[in-house]
């Protein structure tokens, strides 16, 4: 399984940014998606997860309300739409697939990680 994270970058505090993960092969339309953060401080720290129909959403507490994540099966992508951006949340940011349709903030419920996108967000 291949999974493709992209769409980060540098943002001022307060402005948004739009990441994906696109898998290619199908392979995590059944499973739940999860995008977690990593920074030298704090390693693969959950953001949240959606269900395999995209019918459950689980945040971190320290996201919620600022972030979405939503799916599109069509397209077999995971976004995450982050709002109101804060340079605490300047971190790596990773998806993984889960082993079974729903997951939560466990590490050990994913075992496919995609490489990084870089999210710098500026005071």
């Amino acid at each position: 399984v291949q999974l493709q994270a992209s769409g980060g970058g540098l943002v001022q505090a307060g402005g948004s940014l739009r990441l994906s993960c696109a898998e290619s092969k199908r392979t995590f339309s059944n499973n739940a998606v999860a995008w977690f953060r990593r920074t030298p401080e704090k390693e693969r720290e959950f953001v949240g997860c959606i269900s395999w129909r995209g019918d459950s959403t689980i945040y971190a507490d320290a996201v919620k309300g600022r972030f979405t994540i939503s799916r599109d099966r069509a397209k077999n992508t995971v976004d995450l739409q982050m709002n109101s951006l804060k340079p605490e949340d300047t971190a790596a940011y990773y998806c993984a697939v889960a082993r079974g349709p729903y997951s939560g903030a466990s590490v050990t419920s994913y075992h496919y990680w995609g490489q990084g996108t870089q999210v710098t967000v500026s005071s």
